[in-house]
């Protein structure tokens, strides 16, 4: 299974309706260089919607000419709802490199998306489908719908919790059922207004769930996604996900993304150094220690938090910190 990153798109309900070209350049930087290879940017409300009077930043030409030189590094698209669909804006993007296009439309809905399926189809572009809403279907009724649009050639689709209202035995229910339906990939996007959007990815993927959407530091609209560093961390405890490099992740919102947030007013509910403490099972009352020895050594203070956390988490030692930091070293 894999992360979709949409703090580019999602996100960006934060700021407006889209990102800065500095600030969605350094996320897709980030995202790569963690692994991260799966990411929806571009304008929050989706494709055609800057025309329509919704401003932004970039138009979608040009933000999908900002992101040109990273789409040969991982998969790169943008969010379009159906009614929205653009035969000549599709083509355009699809010059441009962009990978992927995520049709939305709400739950039972399914019929009136079909032609902007075949339009994305038709574009050469792989097409996943939000079924935005999901919860105003039951999950059988879910499946009917996801299976009209498995039939009219999507390659994907995504359960989207849009008002963070379910449990997760729900999710896991919602998921488990598309997954014994459908052939394609079966993904699940949360938000956080029950606080469940991490248990609910969890158990998403405990029932098949092929991809966990998330944001940079929970980043998207109302309460927020997933964080994508928290969905990765509480993976990373289950065994999956190994081959990505949370810490240099965390590195980045530490030393950029946090501070260049506050000064847009938003505010992480977890910064790095705590999702770190709870992935290693460090106590917070030896930060103080860990930070005096990271230092004195020339260390990464996470990394050395995971390494002696490692050995001892109950009541690990300032010689035991020196002596695995000079391994590290």
């Amino acid at each position: 299974m894999k992360i979709m990153d949409c703090t580019l798109r999602d996100g960006a309900n934060v700021v407006g309706c889209g990102f800065s070209a500095e600030l969605t350049t350094r996320m897709i930087e980030a995202l790569l260089k963690c692994g991260v290879k799966d990411i929806e940017m571009g304008h929050a409300k989706g494709i055609g919607s800057y025309e329509k009077g919704a401003p932004a930043p970039l138009n979608d030409e040009e933000y999908a000419d900002l992101v040109k030189p990273f789409t040969t590094q991982g998969n790169i698209g943008m969010f379009m709802m159906a009614k929205n669909a653009d035969a000549g804006k599709l083509q355009m993007l699809k010059n441009h490199g962009l990978a992927f296009i995520r049709v939305g439309n709400n739950a039972g809905n399914a019929r009136e998306s079909v032609d902007a399926v075949h339009m994305v189809k038709d574009a050469g572009l792989y097409c996943r489908y939000a079924l935005m809403k999901a919860y105003v279907c039951t999950p059988d009724q879910l499946a009917e719908d996801a299976m009209i649009l498995q039939n009219a050639g999507v390659d994907g689709v995504t359960v989207m919790d849009s008002a963070g209202t379910m449990l997760p035995d729900q999710a896991a229910e919602y998921v488990s059922t598309l997954k014994k339906n459908l052939t394609v990939p079966v993904g699940f996007h949360g938000h956080s207004n029950l606080g469940m959007s991490a248990a609910n990815a969890l158990a998403a993927v405990e029932a098949g769930a092929d991809e966990i959407d998330g944001g940079l530091l929970g980043m998207a609209r109302s309460a927020g996604n997933c964080a994508t560093e928290i969905a990765i961390a509480a993976l990373q405890r289950k065994g999956k996900l190994q081959e990505l490099d949370l810490y240099s992740l965390l590195h980045f919102e530490e030393d950029y993304l946090v501070p260049a947030m506050l000064k847009e007013g938003y505010h992480t509910p977890v910064i790095p150094v705590d999702l770190v403490l709870g992935l290693t099972g460090c106590h917070s009352s030896f930060l103080p220690v860990f930070r005096k020895v990271a230092e004195a050594e020339k260390v990464d203070l996470f990394r050395l938090i995971a390494a002696v956390s490692a050995v001892d988490r109950k009541a690990p030692t300032e010689e035991l910190m020196h002596k695995i930091a000079k391994e590290l070293a």
